[in-house]
């Protein structure tokens, strides 16, 4: 441990996600966070707007007859412009329908570290786990990952998102235990005994799904309807607000869909160990964040026959950084 505190700067954590990249670090005893959102929108070019930009500091690239910009601020360009963000990951991977993914992704990381390819530091990336019943190859994603990172000056190693969330939570029960991710493009299920992973899966219901499906109801740009789920939504059992009564309806479907999953993914695996105790489950990701949505899922899983015995449902102390965190430790426990 001398080692890993003594040269923290060398070991990164970092969630690719559909919805955010973050990065981790440590500092001192601390982790620190940094993080932007994983989309763009691309506005015309004038060196009037550029020069805007730069004195805003906000990141962008030049391509041609447009400014493309990136993260955090592409949400408010979006509503100004009233379009939709592009995004660079779709279900948990590359866009294949987006040509900028991979820069985009680039500049985003360039922004959290410009330092890497004087550091050289070592880093772990999270990837999501292939869809239950699906057989779905995720090797293009990760190698592609494992490139850019590399070409930027990392040491690249990767970590299931699933159990990156177990080993950033559970290490009061020696990484025994169940880790769940709710982000934008999927939900991903990690099930672990003693660091070792049992199975991983994931569904493609999560953040993004409620969005669009509400935007489709309603009529709305699934981008105002993000803003609005994380700004105002909550699970209290009546809604006024017909946009409140919609994405209920969306975030149930969501986690009824994901409590069978768990069920079924679970119940049929062969490889269960004979735990012999009951396992906890921790709950991350920002679509967790709504006020509520823990006792709610506690509830669907009680009326769910699980092959294993749950001792509790916990949402992450830090459910944005979850992932970030628990791939941070990956690289830290490696050095």
């Amino acid at each position: 441990m001398s080692k890993n505190q003594s040269h923290p700067q060398q070991a990164i954590g970092l969630d690719v996600g559909t919805s955010r990249v973050v990065m981790a670090r440590r500092s001192g005893e601390q982790y620190a966070f940094s993080s932007q959102l994983n989309a763009f929108v691309s506005v015309p070019f004038t060196r009037m707007t550029e020069n805007a930009l730069k004195r805003e500091n906000i990141p962008y690239t030049a391509h041609g007859t447009e400014l493309i910009v990136l993260g955090n601020e592409s949400t408010r360009f979006a509503d100004l412009l009233s379009v939709e963000t592009r995004r660079p990951m779709t279900a948990g991977t590359l866009n294949p329908g987006e040509k900028e993914s991979l820069s985009v992704i680039r500049s985003l990381i360039e922004t959290l570290n410009p330092n890497a390819a004087q550091e050289k530091p070592q880093v772990c990336f999270s990837v999501p786990s292939a869809p239950l019943g699906a057989d779905e190859n995720l090797t293009y994603h990760e190698a592609t990952l494992r490139q850019v990172l590399g070409e930027m000056g990392y040491q690249p190693r990767s970590i299931n998102e699933g159990l990156a969330v177990i080993y950033s939570e559970l290490e009061d029960t020696n990484y025994t235990g169940i880790g769940i991710s709710c982000g934008g493009g999927l939900c991903n299920v990690s099930l672990a005994y003693l660091s070792m992973p049992v199975l991983s899966f994931s569904i493609p219901k999560a953040g993004d799904f409620i969005d669009t499906s509400a935007a489709a109801v309603t009529g709305e740009l699934a981008t105002r309807i993000r803003l609005y789920k994380e700004e105002s939504f909550h699970f209290n059992g009546h809604f006024s607000d017909k946009l409140q009564q919609v994405l209920a309806v969306y975030y149930d479907d969501m986690i009824q869909a994901l409590a069978a999953a768990m069920k079924e993914a679970i119940g049929s695996s062969r490889r269960l160990p004979k735990i012999g105790r009951p396992v906890p489950v921790v709950l991350s990701g920002g679509t967790t964040l709504p006020q509520g949505f823990r006792e709610r899922f506690e509830k669907t899983l009680s009326e769910t026959e699980m092959p294993l015995t749950i001792s509790e449902i916990r949402i992450a102390a830090d459910p944005l950084h979850t992932t970030a965190k628990g791939a941070l430790v990956a690289a830290l426990t490696e050095m």
